[in-house]
Parts: structure tokens; sequence; C-alpha cells
């Protein structure tokens, strides 16, 4: 147990490159690419768009976002450090749900905001911690 965190620590850049490479297209494992279970949501202004433009819908948009987190299809959201910004995790199996759902927002629908999808899941190399078998 006590080499568990060093052991985790240490697989974190292989976890990282194996999550950021598709299976088909390189040489790593189907298991290691994990199963998606939420969708990061990078949301942007587009260029031009004035904080005033933004600023006239964000009420709106506050609304609408609170609905989306009580019907659990936004898990969290956070405002980006550099001020540029927001980050939602959303609830989705797929890119194109995540889209779907943000397509319905406010900011969305008057096509103020830039969107980059970046779908997620489980640290795959946990599963070399439950032993053998546990790579079914």
């Amino acid at each position: 147990m006590k080499f568990m965190i060093p052991f985790l620590i240490a697989m974190l850049p292989v976890a990282s490159i194996a999550q950021s490479q598709s299976g088909a297209s390189s040489r790593v494992p189907s298991v290691a690419i994990p199963k998606t279970t939420g969708v990061l949501v990078i949301q942007t202004a587009k260029q031009g768009v004035t904080p005033q433009q933004v600023m006239a819908v964000i009420p709106a948009e506050i609304r609408a976002t609170v609905e989306l987190y009580l019907d659990g299809k936004i898990r969290e959201w956070y405002s980006r450090g550099d001020g540029k910004g927001v980050v939602f995790l959303v609830d989705a199996k797929t890119e194109d749900e995540a889209r779907a759902i943000m397509e319905t927002l406010p900011l969305a629908k008057e096509q103020l905001m830039d969107h980059e999808y970046v779908p997620v899941g489980p640290l795959m190399p946990l599963r070399a911690l439950m032993g053998p078998g546990a790579q079914q």
C-alpha cells in the first residue's frame, strides 16, 4: 500500500500520453483508452465579441446554466484562471451529446462563444492496482 502513491505518480505521464492517442492510430492497447464518462467543455468568447455583448446575455446564461446543473447535465463549472471564459464538466458520453447540451445555452444561441470539447474518463493505470483479471 505504501508504494501506491509513488506508482500512481510514476504512471501519470504514461496515462496522459495513452489517453491523448487513439487506440487505432497508436500501439496503445484498447484497455488504455478510457470509457468516456464526461466531456470537458472550454468556452471562450469568439474573436471580436465585446464584454458588453456577453454581459447583455449573462443573466439568461446564468439561469440556463443553473437549470442544466439542477437537471444533472452539468456536473461542475469554473471560471478560467486567466479570465478568458469558463470550463464545464458536462455529464455526457460523447462530444456530440455535450455539444447538444451546450447549444441550448443563450451565449451559444447568440453565437458569441467558441467551445472546445475534451472527452474524459477514468485514469486507466488504476486498473493495474486491481490485480490480474481486472483488465477486462
